[in-house]
């Protein structure tokens, strides 16, 4: 594998990936959406990479809701039991012989979750159940639906995830050498580790706290403050009061860890300032999730700069074995090699897409879309005879949708921020669209509103009123209970994949991604990682990206921008057909899509960016510290000297020998004064924060310079000089400051500190 030819062999998993939620298999229903699929397209990535990882997760005896309609269009929801045996699962056995179960401390009780085992090629998933005899009824229940319940229900079911999950890990006597977060819900689980470091081991609090954050991984999913899970301090109190004992906290030490701002006692813990205050490693899913997610999160960092706030991004992919067709895979096979899918990143390969002659890839795409029909008519007939639908509404289920015509898929959960009638604010001109008798277009919709959000389930109603209209029944299908087998069937027959969200709110989305391995090309806002997947080329953006503070006025721009799209461009491009039927343009296009979005949008490539840029330094501190406690301690201790003298530190002087006016190409020196006190130059970092000023003379878009050259000046104070080269033309200024630097930082922000110049300088 890649993983072992690049670094090695191990026989035992050391990276721990916590997820709420596993899309898997359509046959394992644990899963609500894009969070659940990004776990299990991630699992068998890791596989097929030779990751030495384990996935931990929640074995949910109703997972999420089965959803149909009633003969008014408004969602009903129904829960099926799972049958764990007849599930791609079994009981673990533990080290004793014995079915593993693991004990969790709860309120004046202890609760008991039994562990299940599921394989997913090289790597194994760990599931957890509390429906066992041990437990009383209520606790039974704890594991009994994904995201169902109130806010005790939550914390339940994720300390269940987080603490039972690192004890399964434990009782099977794996290392945990680093853990990595899918999201705050398995926040817990740092906490455990740090307490079974103190607890098992004798480690000191502020050692443990210290390896943990080294060797603790956070991906955040949450664009919105609103999506963050948050119980109140008497909840904490109740289930965490004894187990703050155990870490070696005080109670005030432990609920600063569950906030950003630890001095303001009156917010709740929050399990997304948990994990980051537990991980020096973060990132959001998108390249422009990760800036959302730095403004979200700034004020756990007050004085840097918000593009330097420690939360990157690494942008999501999909597992592509899992998604493409039979058809379109077979089509690669024979144009790109075989390779193509098990280096999935190569981009040299993604290249020989021009191989493929314009006929037989448009051939294909048609025999898929063609199937996409005759699978949306059978859901469709069984949807109404289950529905109780009259005898001729049932059969006329067997002419909707051309097999020939313009398809528009749009499946997506039924949040309000997807907009899912965003197409629908203008019915004449969407009527008239879908109408045509020369250049028709048809929409598949699909999606599952929460069950406690009505607004999401009116908008489902209100699609299938409008679609009931006599001339517009056979151009409009929503298919009910969005899952796997349905996606599947969505994004491998679509011609166009349609995203509406409200910029910037989608973290990533990546059913889009899915499209574009099977030939289907992309309309959508500028929004998750169609804002850096897009290209004129390659697909439509819908409007440039703007942000709006007035939510009715962008819904109606945006609407009027797709109209103008699909009338203008889209519809016209599939239907130019030349002399031979084919759609030239549009495969230009599909090619272009295909070329370059492929070997980027792919897990193996997502895999192994964690890997080079996560796994392997957590892993290597783990490895270093864990085994060289000295080492730790004093690390820890010079942490701590830093901390307790670094009011000390101040910038007396910066000065250049430049006049205000530099030319380009021209050498800029500055020179600061710092006064350290009890620090050393070798403590800390002097930066010139050179960029360029706006128009209130405030440094923007700023690149931090190293001062390289150090001189004592006596008492305690020292110069700090660097040269660096004027490049560009126009208004630039500079500061200064100083960071704690250490050979050992995650990052430059891992302490949090930070002293800055007083001075600003402009050229």
């Amino acid at each position: 594998t890649w993983y072992s030819k690049s670094h090695g062999t191990t026989d035992q998993p050391r990276i721990v990936y916590l997820s709420a939620e596993y899309g898997l298999t359509e046959c394992m229903p644990i899963y609500s959406g894009g969070l659940g699929l990004l776990a299990g397209d991630h699992m068998k990535a890791a596989s097929e990479l030779g990751i030495p990882l384990a996935g931990v997760g929640l074995l949910y005896q109703r997972g999420y809701f089965t959803q149909y309609l009633n003969a008014d269009g408004q969602q009903q929801e129904r829960y099926n039991d799972n049958d764990f045996f007849n599930m791609p699962t079994r009981p673990l056995i533990g080290q004793e012989g014995q079915v593993l179960k693991v004990q969790i401390a709860f309120p004046r009780r202890t609760v008991v979750a039994q562990v299940w085992d599921v394989h997913v090629g090289r790597v194994r998933v760990f599931l957890l159940d509390t429906n066992v005899p041990e437990n009383s009824p209520d606790d039974r229940q704890i594991t009994a639906a994904l995201y169902g319940g109130d806010n005790e229900r939550r914390i339940q079911q994720e300390i269940v995830l987080g603490i039972g999950g690192i004890r399964a890990i434990q009782a099977l006597g794996f290392r945990c050498s680093a853990c990595h977060l899918n999201e705050g819900h398995s926040a817990f689980s740092a906490l455990e580790r740090v307490r079974a470091l103190v607890a098992a081991h004798g480690f000191a609090v502020d050692h443990a706290l210290e390896l943990i954050r080294k060797t603790t991984i956070f991906t955040t999913h949450t664009p919105v403050p609103a999506g963050i899970d948050q119980f109140p301090e008497y909840m904490m109190q109740s289930y965490f009061g004894d187990f703050a004992r155990e870490m070696g906290l005080t109670w005030s030490d432990f609920m600063a860890l569950g906030r950003l701002e630890t001095q303001d006692r009156s917010t709740p813990f929050n399990m997304m300032s948990l994990a980051l205050n537990m991980s020096y490693r973060a990132n959001g899913v998108s390249r422009l999730h990760g800036t959302v997610s730095r403004r979200m999160v700034e004020r756990g960092w007050p004085e840097v700069p918000v593009d330097e706030v420690p939360v990157v991004s690494i942008t999501n992919g999909v597992h592509t074995r899992s998604w493409i067709s039979q058809e379109m895979s077979e089509l690669f096979d024979r144009y790109l090699g075989p390779a193509w899918s098990a280096q999935p990143a190569d981009q040299a390969i993604w290249e020989r897409i021009e191989h493929i002659p314009d006929e037989e890839l448009w051939r294909t795409h048609e025999r898929r879309r063609e199937r996409l029909v005759a699978a949306a008519r059978r859901r469709l007939r069984r949807q109404l005879e289950q529905r109780g639908a009259l005898d001729h509404v049932i059969h006329a289920a067997r002419e909707t949708l051309n097999p020939a015509a313009l398809t528009i898929g749009f499946a997506r959960r039924f949040a309000p921020y997807k907009r899912a009638t965003l197409l629908l604010r203008d019915r004449d001109r969407l009527k008239r669209l879908l109408t045509s008798d020369t250049r028709p277009v048809q929409l598949i919709i699909a999606g599952k509103a929460h069950p406690n959000d009505q607004f999401g389930k009116d908008l489902i109603r209100d699609i299938i009123h409008f679609s009931h209209q006599p001339e517009l029944s056979r151009r409009i299908v929503f298919l009910e209970d969005y899952e796997i087998s349905l996606a599947r069937s969505l994004v491998q027959g679509v011609d166009l994949w349609l995203n509406t969200p409200r910029r910037p709110m989608e973290a990533c989305g990546t059913s889009g991604m899915k499209v574009v391995f099977n030939g289907g090309l992309n309309a959508s806002i500028l929004d998750g990682w169609w804002d850096e997947a897009y290209a004129r080329d390659r697909g439509w953006a819908i409007g440039s990206g703007e942000e709006y503070p007035d939510a009715e006025l962008q819904d109606q721009i945006e609407s009027d921008a797709l109209y103008a799209l699909l009338e203008g461009e889209i519809v016209p491009l599939f239907y130019d057909r030349g002399p031979d039927g084919l759609p030239r343009a549009w495969i230009d296009r599909m090619k272009s899509s295909m070329r370059a979005l492929c070997p980027q949008f792919n897990a193996n490539r997502m895999i192994r960016e964690y890997t080079e840029r996560f796994y392997l330094p957590a892993i290597a501190d783990c490895d270093h510290m864990s085994t060289n406690q000295e080492a730790l301690a004093a690390y820890c201790s010079w942490k701590e000297y830093i901390r307790s003298n670094w009011n000390q530190v101040a910038i007396i002087k910066v000065e250049s020998h430049n006049g205000p006016h530099v030319t380009v190409g021209q050498s800029v020196e500055v020179t600061a004064s710092v006064f350290l006190g009890a620090l050393s130059p070798r403590d800390i970092r002097v930066e010139l924060y050179l960029g360029k000023l706006d128009a209130s003379d405030q440094v923007i878009d700023a690149t931090p310079i190293t001062l390289p050259e150090v001189k004592d000046i006596g008492s305690g104070t020292y110069s700090f000089s660097g040269t660096t080269t004027s490049k560009r033309s126009g208004r630039y200024g500079y500061t200064v400051r100083v960071l704690p630097a250490h050979h050992a930082m995650a990052h430059a922000w891992e302490m949090r500190l930070v002293r800055w110049s007083s001075d600003q300088t402009a050229r």
